[in-house]
């Protein structure tokens, strides 16, 4: 597989994990007795899984010369 396959894939998993984590974020929020520190927790890694995502995208973005 070529590394920009190989990036393409690694996007997609990260996406999935994101989308997974948005579902048990909302899913927590909606119980009354939900862990606050969980709730932090999960809510950083879904944002470094959105850091990683737009670094891979723009690792396929080709250069533009100027």
């Amino acid at each position: 597989m070529s590394h920009p396959e190989q990036v393409r894939q690694r996007i997609i998993e990260l996406e999935v994990e994101h989308r997974d984590l948005d579902v048990v974020i909302n899913a927590l929020t909606k119980d009354p007795d939900h862990d606050e520190l969980q709730l932090r927790r999960l809510k950083k890694r879904k944002l470094q899984l959105k850091d990683h995502i737009t670094l891979l995208k723009i690792q396929l973005t080709p250069d533009v010369p100027a």
